[in-house]
C-alpha cells in the first residue's frame, strides 16, 4: 500500500485505482529503430533503382508525415519520365536474365527474402505505422506476417512453375501502382507473383506513403536480389500516370479507386499491356438470426473499424434480419462506445487517424447528405482526440437503398445499416451496389450460409469472419471492384501468357473513340445483273422451278428474330459472288440478345456440370449428321478444298467433345491457408460474354469460343465472322435440335465493328472477347472502363492457329470464362480454434 500511496502522490493512478476504474493506460511503442533507419539516409530518399539509391538532381521533394502527429519523417523525390525510363530500362535489362533463371534459382531469391523480412520485422511494423497512420498491432500483427508468408508461399510456385504453369511465360517487366492504405501487404501481393513467374517490377507507392516500399527494396538487395529486379520509384499521381504508359511495361497492377482504375484502363487501352485492377468495395456484412449475435458485434468491429474503415473490403454495409436488428445495433453500441481513438503507436488503441484532413472531410459530408435524409447518426464521440485527422465510429441506420451512403464506398469509420426478411432479400441487397469486392455472412446454419455465399457476386466471402486473408487464397473483385486475382496459385495468371505467344505491340493506333464504329455502314444497292448461287437444287429435271429463297435471321432468345434494321447485308463467296445476303443487326438487336441472355442467365449458370456436358455432345451429334452439308459450304465460302473444309468441320466437333469434357473438372479447389477450417475456391461463370469472332476458320474459331464460355455457365451473344458468317448462322439449326435453352447462346451477325461497340459499352455485359482488328481492340479496352468489364482481344494480330490445340483450346480460354471466389468456411466447436 505504501507503494501505491507513493506512486499516488506522484501524480500516477494507484494500483487501487486502476482496478476500480479498469481504464486503459497508454501503452506507447518506441519509434528508436524507425526513427535510426531514417537518420541513416539523413531523413532523404531518392529512387530505388538497380539496386542503387537514384538521387537525379533537379527534382523537386516531398515531406512524409505521420499522420497521427504530423511530425515530420523524412523527404523524398518526386520522380519524372526520366526516373521512369531508368527504372524500367533497368527492369528490362534485368529481366533478360531473370526470366531465363531456373525457377528454383527464383525461388532462392524469394526465400532469402522472406529470411531476411523477419530479421526486420520489427522496423517494417514502426514505419508501416509512422508512414500511414496504421496501427502498430495491426502493422505488426496481421500486415507483416502477411508479407512474409507471401515471399516463402511465391518461392513455392517459383520452384514448381515448370511442372503447374507448363505451357506459360513470363510477361516481362510488370508496373506494381500501391495505395496509400496498405502500403507493404499490397506490395507484397502484387511484387511476389510477378517475381516468383519470372517477371522484373518497377514499383510506384503512393504518394502519402513511400518510406516502406524504400525499404523493402533496400531489404531486397541486402538479400541478394539481382539488380534491376525490383526497383522503385517515387512521386505523384501524375508519374503513376507516365509509368502506367510507357512503352517498355509489359503488365500493369494497379489497386486504388475505382474512378483511378477507369482512368488507368482507358489509358492502357491498344497498347498490349496486361491490366490487372484491385478497386473499390462496397462489402455487405449479412447476419440472420440463427447467427451467433455477440460474436457478430466482435466480427464487425474488427470488419468495418480495421485499418480506419479505409479498406476496400470492410464490411461498411450492415445487413441485418428483422427479428434481430433492434437487439443487435443495441450491442452494436455498446461496443461502438468502448472503442479507443488516438495514435497509431499506442498498442491499446483500436482506431487511428485517417490519411489526412481531406479524407476526413470527404467523410464529414457524406455523413451530413444522410441525415440531411432523414437518417438516424450514431457516433461515438467520447474518446476522439482534440486536434488531428481524427474521425469517430460512426453508424448510419434508417436510410434508403438508394441514398448516397449506400450506392458509394465511404472508405472511414462509418457503417451503413438495413434489414431484410429473407435470405433471398439479403442477397438482392447485398448484390444492388455496383461493387464486387467481398463479403461475410454469419449464421450458425452452415447449408443457409454457403448458400447465400454461392448468390452473392463478390470475389471473397467469409462465413462467421471478416477479413481472413492469405498468400495460398485467391483474393479479388467483380463488376466496378476490378478484374484479376491478388493470391494463390489464381494470381500467377496475371503475370504470364501461354508459351506459343509473343507481346502484341499493336503501335500507335489512330482512332477516335467516340465516332469509331458508330455506323452499321451502307447497305449494298441491288444490281439486276448479279447472280447469287443458288443455295439448292430442285429435283425439277427441266429447271423451270426457282430454288426457294434461303433467309438468314437474327438468334436470339432461342427464337429467329428478324433484324430491327429491317436491312441484309451480302456475303460473298471466295470467288467475289453473292452468296447469301444475312441480317443486318444493329444495337437494337443487340439490347435484345443480352436481355434474352440474362434472362437465360440464372438457369443455365444452375444446371449440373453434366446437364451443360450432355448438351455440348448433343451438339457435337447434331453437328456431325451436317458433317456434309457444313463442308461443302465452308468449300464454297472460303475456297479450301474439301478435305480441309471436312477437317475443319471435324476439328469443330473435337472441340465440342474436347470442351464438354472439361465441364466437370475445373470447378475448383480447396485452398491450403493458415484457417482453422477450408478455403473453398470457386470458379463461377463470368456471366453474360460478348464475343466477336475472326474470319479464319470461320466454323472452327466460332465453336472455339462458343464452347469454354457456355460449358462455364455463360451465357454469350456472339458475333460471327464478318466476312464468312454462313457456318455460325446455319449452326443455330443445330443449336434448336440439340436441347440447348433459349437465350443461352445467341447470334447477330452485321459489322463486327458496330455490333461489338454496342456490346462493349453495354453496362449489363460482364465481358468482351474481341478478335478482330487493333483499332477495333483498342476501342473494346478503352469502352470497357463503363462497367470495367473483363476484355480479351487479339489486337489485329491473325497469329492464332485455332486448329492447334493450345491455341486454339489452351488453358487461357478456361481463365477467360470463369471468375474464381474464395469462400471461408472456419472450424471450432470440437477443438481450440
Amino acid at each position: 500500500m505504501a507503494g501505491s500511496a507513493a506512486a499516488g502522490s506522484r501524480g500516477a493512478p494507484s494500483v487501487y485505482a486502476v482496478y476500480t476504474s479498469m481504464e486503459y493506460g497508454p501503452v506507447p511503442e518506441g519509434t528508436g529503430a524507425a526513427q535510426a533507419w531514417l537518420e541513416s539516409h539523413s531523413r532523404s530518399f531518392g529512387h530505388f533503382v538497380d539496386n542503387k539509391w537514384l538521387k537525379s538532381a533537379g527534382r523537386e521533394t516531398y515531406a512524409t508525415k505521420n499522420p497521427t502527429t504530423g511530425e515530420h519523417l523524412a523527404t523524398t523525390l518526386q520522380g519524372n519520365g526520366e526516373d521512369v525510363k531508368a527504372a524500367v530500362g533497368a527492369a528490362t535489362k534485368a529481366f533478360q536474365t531473370w526470366g531465363q533463371q531456373p525457377g528454383h534459382v527464383r525461388a532462392r531469391h524469394l526465400y532469402n527474402v522472406a529470411r531476411n523480412i523477419q530479421k526486420h520485422q520489427r522496423l517494417l511494423s514502426l514505419l508501416e505505422s509512422l508512414d500511414s497512420g496504421k496501427l502498430i498491432r495491426e502493422a505488426r500483427d496481421a500486415d507483416l506476417p502477411l508479407v512474409v508468408r507471401h515471399f516463402y508461399h511465391y518461392a513455392g510456385w517459383a520452384q514448381l512453375m515448370e511442372v503447374e504453369l507448363k505451357g506459360w511465360k513470363p510477361l516481362g517487366v510488370v508496373a506494381v501502382l500501391v495505395p496509400q492504405n496498405f502500403p507493404l501487404l499490397t506490395l507484397a501481393w502484387k511484387v511476389c507473383p510477378a517475381l516468383a513467374m519470372g517477371n522484373t517490377v518497377v514499383v510506384k507507392p503512393a504518394s502519402s506513403t513511400r518510406l516502406t516500399a524504400l525499404l523493402l527494396a533496400e531489404i531486397c538487395a541486402q538479400a541478394g536480389l539481382p539488380p534491376g529486379v525490383l526497383n522503385v520509384v517515387t512521386g505523384d499521381q501524375g508519374l503513376g500516370e507516365t509509368l502506367a504508359a510507357h512503352p517498355g511495361l509489359d503488365q500493369v497492377s494497379f489497386a486504388g479507386s475505382t474512378e483511378a482504375g477507369r482512368s488507368l484502363r482507358r489509358a492502357t487501352a491498344g497498347t498490349g499491356k496486361k491490366l490487372s485492377l484491385q478497386l473499390g468495395g462496397k462489402s455487405p456484412f449479412i447476419v440472420f438470426d440463427s447467427a451467433d449475435l455477440d460474436s457478430a458485434v466482435d466480427g464487425l468491429v474488427d470488419a468495418i473499424w480495421l485499418n480506419r474503415g479505409q479498406a476496400h473490403n470492410a464490411g461498411s454495409q450492415l445487413l441485418l434480419q428483422e427479428s434481430i436488428a433492434k437487439d443487435f445495433i443495441q450491442r452494436l453500441k455498446r461496443q461502438m462506445s468502448q472503442l479507443r481513438v488516438g495514435d497509431s503507436l499506442d498498442k491499446a488503441i483500436d482506431l487511428g487517424a485517417l490519411a489526412d484532413e481531406k479524407q476526413r472531410d470527404a467523410i464529414e459530408r457524406l455523413v451530413a447528405d444522410a441525415r440531411a435524409e432523414g437518417a438516424e447518426v450514431f457516433q461515438a464521440w467520447a474518446a476522439l482526440p482534440s486536434s488531428g485527422p481524427f474521425y469517430p465510429p460512426t453508424l448510419i441506420s434508417g436510410v434508403y437503398t438508394t441514398s448516397r451512403c449506400i450506392r458509394e464506398e465511404v472508405f472511414g469509420p462509418v457503417l451503413v445499416s438495413l434489414t431484410f426478411r429473407t435470405a433471398k432479400e439479403a442477397v438482392v441487397l447485398g448484390n444492388s451496389t455496383p461493387y464486387g469486392l467481398a463479403a461475410s455472412v454469419w449464421t450458425e446454419t452452415l447449408p443457409l450460409a454457403l448458400e447465400v455465399a454461392r448468390s452473392l457476386q463478390v470475389g471473397t466471402v467469409w462465413i462467421n469472419g471478416h477479413n481472413m486473408l492469405d498468400a495460398a487464397a485467391a483474393f479479388g473483385g467483380c463488376k466496378e471492384s476490378g478484374f484479376g486475382r491478388d493470391g494463390g496459385k489464381e494470381s500467377l495468371y496475371e503475370y504470364v501468357r501461354p508459351d506459343w505467344e509473343s507481346r502484341p505491340r499493336p503501335g500507335t493506333v489512330d482512332i477516335n473513340y467516340k465516332t469509331f464504329a458508330t455506323s452499321q455502314g451502307t447497305e449494298a444497292p441491288l444490281n439486276p445483273e448479279e447472280k447469287r448461287v443458288p443455295h439448292s437444287v430442285t429435283s425439277d429435271p427441266e429447271g423451270n422451278i426457282p430454288s426457294v429463297d434461303r433467309t438468314y435471321k437474327l438468334y436470339y432468345g432461342g427464337a429467329q428474330k428478324r433484324p430491327d434494321s429491317m436491312s441484309s447485308r451480302a456475303v460473298l463467296d471466295h470467288t467475289g459472288k453473292i452468296m447469301a445476303y444475312v441480317a443486318d443487326g444493329s444495337l437494337k438487336d443487340i439490347r435484345n440478345a443480352v436481355e434474352a441472355a440474362h434472362k437465360a442467365a440464372p438457369g443455365w449458370a444452375k444446371q449440373t456440370a453434366h446437364t451443360r456436358a450432355q448438351i455440348l455432345y448433343y451438339l457435337a451429334e447434331n453437328l456431325e449428321l451436317r458433317r456434309a452439308e457444313m463442308a461443302s459450304q465452308l468449300e464454297a465460302l472460303t475456297g479450301v478444298g474439301k478435305e480441309e473444309a471436312l477437317r475443319e468441320v471435324d476439328l469443330s466437333i473435337q472441340r465440342l467433345f474436347h470442351w464438354a469434357a472439361y465441364s466437370d473438372k475445373y470447378g475448383g479447389a480447396v485452398q491450403e491457408t493458415i484457417l482453422y477450417g477450408a478455403s473453398l475456391l470457386f470458379r463461377e461463370p463470368v456471366g453474360v460474354v460478348g464475343i466477336a469472332c475472326p474470319n479464319e476458320q470461320p466454323l472452327l474459331s466460332f465453336i472455339s469460343l462458343l464452347a469454354p464460355a457456355v460449358i462455364r455457365g455463360n451465357c454469350v451473344v456472339m458475333v460471327p465472322s464478318e466476312q464468312y458468317p454462313l457456318p455460325a448462322l446455319d449452326f443455330y439449326q443445330v443449336l434448336d435440335t440439340s436441347d440447348v435453352p433459349g437465350g443461352v447462346v445467341n447470334i447477330i451477325s452485321g459489322n463486327r465493328d458496330h455490333l461489338s461497340r454496342g456490346l462493349a459499352e453495354h453496362q449489363d455485359v460482364q465481358a468482351m472477347w474481341y478478335f478482330g482488328s487493333k483499332e477495333g481492340s483498342s476501342f473494346m479496352e478503352w469502352a470497357s472502363s463503363g462497367n470495367l468489364k473483363r476484355t480479351w482481344v487479339n489486337y489485329g494480330a491473325d497469329r492464332r492457329c485455332w486448329s492447334d490445340l493450345q491455341e486454339g483450346a489452351g488453358e487461357e480460354f478456361l481463365y477467360q470464362a470463369t471468375q474464381c471466389k474464395s469462400v471461408w468456411v472456419p472450424m471450432g466447436d470440437i477443438f481450440a480454434n
